[in-house]
């Protein structure tokens, strides 16, 4: 399969939403014992680390975009 259907401008949006996402719902977690702490911190910074790619990719497809 080449090429993709979604454009990195569009995985970065979603990578995002997906970071607030996990902001959220892993702090309820963490307060509710049902999440470490160290846990939480490392998933929420590499879905950051993953928007940041896309970020940089979406800029290099268009900087006008970003």
């Amino acid at each position: 399969m080449t090429g993709s259907r979604f454009s990195n401008a569009q995985k970065h949006e979603a990578a995002l939403r997906e970071v607030a996402y996990r902001k959220r719902v892993y702090e309820r977690r963490v307060n509710a014992a049902q999440m470490r702490r160290d846990q939480a911190d490392y998933q929420i910074a590499i879905m950051s680390e993953i928007a940041d790619d896309y970020r940089a990719l979406a800029e290099r497809d268009n900087p006008k975009l970003i």
